[in-house]
């Protein structure tokens, strides 16, 4: 079996290698750049890494563990989150830690009117929006009336890995190139990824770059142990989803099958009956049972299958 080149930059520990260190800083700038429109087209010219776990104010409330929280030259301050398995509320989730990392900014003493700035950026592996068709999306707090941006707090970028469907050679802007390199760079061959460096070298250093910190074989055996643990770690997580996805189904089935029985025998039609003792049959249950449940005789169960 081929082993790729590269590894996944959606693995929690090569995420956090690529735009998490402070070696690579220059990349993380270049990617919010990339990806965040900003207003009066301000660009980010430095940031400075923050604490990661945002801690409760009080015991009894949720201790926050963000992937990437920093903070730009202009005192605005960042969440950056890769959410691989599909979590439901997790748009409520992006609002919680981004009023999180808001309000702590007055764990410093601050003052309300000096409260910078917090951008969220998600990159998801799943649909969050079932009706958008647009794979990135900005969301910003609007005046109804007038849709005049007065409170700008907070605001919200969520990319949508499985809506973003252009091939390698379809790519013409940075953030088209980065959807693709979170999509598909374990499995981008090196003939591509020399041709995509090729079509615009000056533009796709920084990417360049995120590809090289996935190069596997500039991993040692360590740093390996700890992306497989974390790959494992999310199979793991994937695969408690879908067991209670399918005792969810299973459950919805049952109830309904049982619904089914209460209104048939609440009709009292004699083929509902039959209809109900027929599937009660095949369910493996005995004659006298489902005699004493839908009250037919036993005669009349056992010509049902005649």
């Amino acid at each position: 079996m081929l082993v790729s080149k590269f590894l996944d930059p959606k693995n929690d520990i090569a995420f956090k290698r690529i735009f998490g260190s402070e070696k690579n800083k220059d990349i993380l700038i270049h990617f919010l750049n990339d990806m965040i429109t900003f207003k009066d087209n301000a660009i980010i010219q430095d940031v400075s890494f923050l604490k990661t776990v945002q801690d409760p104010d009080i015991a009894s409330k949720k201790t926050s563990i963000v992937d990437i929280l920093c903070q730009d030259n202009y005192g605005n301050n960042y969440v950056v989150e890769m959410q691989v398995a599909k979590e439901k509320g997790f748009e409520k989730r992006a609002q919680y830690y981004a009023a999180k990392a808001y309000i702590s900014q007055m764990n410093v003493g601050g003052q309300y009117h000096d409260l910078k700035e917090v951008i969220f950026l998600a990159i998801s592996n799943f649909t969050i929006f079932q009706d958008k068709i647009e794979y990135k999306s900005d969301h910003i707090t609007l005046d109804r009336k007038t849709g005049e941006n007065d409170l700008k707090g907070l605001s919200f970028t969520f990319v949508e890995l499985p809506k973003f469907n252009k091939d390698i050679h379809e790519l013409t802007t940075l953030t088209e190139k980065w959807c693709y390199f979170f999509k598909h760079a374990q499995e981008t061959s090196e003939q591509d990824f020399k041709q995509f460096i090729a079509s615009d070298p000056i533009h796709n250093q920084i990417i360049e770059r995120a590809y090289e910190e996935l190069n596997r074989f500039s991993w040692n055996e360590d740093e390996i142990r700890t992306y497989d643990q974390a790959l494992k770690y999310e199979w793991d997580q994937q695969a408690i989803i879908d067991q209670k996805y399918d005792d969810g189904l299973a459950k919805g089935l049952a109830k309904g099958k049982a619904e089914g029985i209460i209104e048939g025998l609440a009709e009292g039609e004699p083929k509902g009956k039959l209809a109900i003792a027929r599937n009660m049959l095949a369910a493996g249950l005995s004659v006298q049972q489902i005699s004493d449940f839908t009250s037919l005789s036993v005669a009349e169960i056992e010509k049902i299958n005649q």
